[in-house]
């Protein structure tokens, strides 16, 4: 005879039996789903810790070449690691690297191309800053004035505003066109930190061409 307990019992499995044959599926599918995004999300950062090891490894050959001066070198390591470690930080600080002894070699068109590379696929927008602003200097160097204002319009990183806009106003100033090279300069040391000895550069830059910043004039006459 059946006691209220087993009585009891059997209603609660009774109702087991009846959720689990109306959830049970989705609820495995369910937990399938989650176990797939945990194995997904540690093979992921798995991959990730190889790449940058492997892209590592790479950079060190990268700034070997570069001590030398191999810039040839330099150039095909740099390719390997853009090809096999696109997405990797060595990569990035590899082709800035790379553009670096390209153009001191005087491989200017292959330096472009390089900084091509890292203004378009660098993950952190301050790389593809860096990359455009070395890209206009180059640019400047050869004269071509309209590309390397375009170079500095894609140079977006907040922390390099001053630096783009000083490499503006040599741009504009190379091109002759004075009032706007002040304007730019004057930008640019607004937006540094007084603290930035580079700052005194773009002071001088701004003296010459008669337009002083007016905390800067004031400290001149009282040096008199």
């Amino acid at each position: 005879m059946a006691t209220p307990l087993d009585l009891e019992e059997q209603e609660q499995l009774d109702q087991l039996k009846a959720f689990w044959k109306r959830y049970g599926t989705l609820l495995t599918w369910t937990l399938i789903a989650v176990l797939a995004a945990f194995a997904a999300w540690n093979g992921w950062h798995w991959w990730q810790r190889d790449q940058a090891v492997k892209a590592g490894s790479m950079f060190d050959q990268l700034d070997k070449a570069a001590q030398a001066g191999d810039a040839d070198q330099a150039g095909r390591v740099f390719a390997d690691m853009k090809s096999n470690y696109p997405r990797t930080a060595y990569t990035e600080q590899g082709g800035l690297l790379a553009a670096k002894v390209q153009f001191d070699k005087g491989q200017s068109d292959a330096a472009l191309a390089t900084l091509a590379w890292v203004g378009t696929n660098a993950v952190e927008v301050e790389y593809q800053t860096i990359a455009h602003l070395r890209a206009a200097g180059i640019l400047l160097d050869q004269k071509k004035y309209d590309d390397a204002l375009k170079q500095l319009d894609a140079a977006t990183a907040p922390d390099f505003a001053a630096l783009a806009d000083d490499r503006r106003g040599d741009v504009l100033l190379a091109q002759g066109k004075k009032d706007e090279a002040k304007a730019a300069y004057t930008k640019a040391w607004k937006a540094m930190d007084p603290k930035v000895d580079y700052r005194r550069l773009i002071d001088a830059k701004l003296v010459a061409l008669g337009a002083a910043p007016a905390d800067a004039a004031s400290a001149a006459e009282v040096s008199r």
